[in-house]
This record gives structure tokens, sequence and C-alpha cells, in this order.
């Protein structure tokens, strides 16, 4: 693989090596909890951090099915390094969402509730 810069690392390199420090080599240590928290501080750290002053929200998107269309077509537009990390986390997100939802229904008889209907 050829690079402009032999010794620089891409952003990709960097967004791996962040993940295996966090998770471990094969993501042994990855739960929903701590991947709730790595994606808020990842957000924090990299994601947010060239703005200056609060966050201004302006979504013209009135649905969720709108919002996540527009996140997916602004993701086309991202050079791919970035857009394999944007989607890489949504990925990652969504699927621990799930596990977390999976186990909650799992173990919700032993703490008495019962679901609602």
């Amino acid at each position: 693989m050829s690079r402009e810069h032999e010794g620089e690392e891409t952003k990709i390199e960097r967004f791996r090596a962040l993940v295996q420090q966090e998770f471990g080599r094969n993501l042994e240590k990855a739960t929903p909890a701590n991947v709730r928290e790595f994606l808020e501080q990842y957000q924090q750290e990299f994601l947010y951090r060239n703005t200056d002053g609060p966050l201004e929200l302006n979504e013209p998107k009135n649905t969720y099915e709108e919002i996540l269309k527009d996140f997916f077509l602004r993701v086309l537009d991202r050079p791919s390094e970035e857009a394999m990390i944007l989607l890489w986390l949504m990925a990652f997100e969504l699927s621990f969402y799930a596990i977390e939802q999976h186990l909650s229904e799992k173990f919700q008889p032993l703490f008495g509730e019962t679901p609602e209907t």
C-alpha cells in the first residue's frame, strides 16, 4: 500500500487502534454499556472537536426515517475513510443496542416485570 507520507497513520489505522485499545484486539471487552460510553466519548472528542461554542441543532427532517436517509446521503459525500468510520460506528451502535434490548427482554422475568402489551 503506498502513501504520500510513509510514516503517517491513516484515519482508519488510528481508529482501529483506538477501538482495539478500548475493547481488545477481538472486541472481547465490548459490552452494551461500554460501547455506549465509547460512542459518546468518540463523538465529543473526534466528531465535534472543531466546533467552537455551543452545538446548534438545526435538523430540518421530521421523522426518524428522514434523518436516517439524510445521514446515509451525507455519508456518500464524505471521504472514504471518514465514511467507513461513520458507517462502522453506526453498525456497532445498532448491533449492541439490539443485544441490550434482547438481554433486557430475556432477564425481565427475573425482576418480576411483565412486558407491556
